[in-house]
């Protein structure tokens, strides 16, 4: 499958096949697309939570309760279901290891090198920290960035997805232990295959023509 064809064809499964399982090497492609998203500056200001069992399943769907139960059976009857979650600060800590990481890669010819990046890393992160005063919205785009390669790379592998902002995020952070780590949740995906009770599997994909969209210059 191409991936326009990928596009065309994704659509927001409503309603999963329970008795389906999305395959362990088909999970671990999934999560290097994830591990490899694109970030400004390579900040990578996130962290996934994944949850295969039953339980761990019950323990996101808990976050649905008290208003947001349209979403429930979503998590519950999925394969998996994961948590993308965005850093509540980007502190030294992770600069440092961040930066350490690419070393060890081989991306600096340099010491120079090395510090140069770390330079220019903080410079765009000290801009939205203190000039901008957006930086948890700017990490929380980031984590978008991941949404959106793992929502195309699921259609590439033939997985059904579903993306929810729907959920009690307060409620989510707190069953998981996600503030007290440095973390907080930003969209949960479903993952697995639609049942034949899906009504949106059979409604035709509908967008904005191409001329309303695209302005060529």
């Amino acid at each position: 499958m191409t991936i326009a064809t990928a596009a065309r064809t994704r659509y927001t499964t409503k309603a999963y096949d329970p008795s389906r399982k999305v395959p362990e090497s088909t999970m671990e492609e999934l999560q290097t697309l994830l591990r490899y998203s694109p970030s400004s500056v390579n900040s990578q200001p996130w962290h996934h939570v994944i949850a295969a069992s039953e339980e761990g399943k019950a323990r996101i769907a808990r976050a649905t309760q008290d208003g947001y139960a349209y979403n429930e059976a979503k998590i519950l009857n999925a394969s998996h279901v994961v948590v993308l979650c965005a850093r509540t600060d980007l502190d030294a800590a992770h600069l440092k290891a961040v930066l350490n990481r690419e070393d060890l890669d081989g991306r600096f010819a340099n010491p120079e090198g090395k510090a140069g990046q770390g330079n220019v890393r903080s410079s765009y992160i000290n801009l939205h920290r203190y000039d901008r005063k957006d930086l948890q919205h700017w990490m929380e785009k980031q984590v978008y960035l991941a949404l959106g390669t793992l929502l195309l790379g699921a259609a590439a592998l033939g997985v059904d997805a579903t993306p929810m902002e729907g959920f009690d995020f307060a409620r989510l952070d707190e069953e998981l232990g996600l503030r007290g780590r440095g973390f907080t949740s930003v969209v949960i995906v479903s993952l697995g295959y639609r049942s034949d009770d899906d009504f949106n599997a059979k409604l035709p994909k509908s967008r904005l023509p191409a001329e309303d969209i695209f302005t060529l210059l």
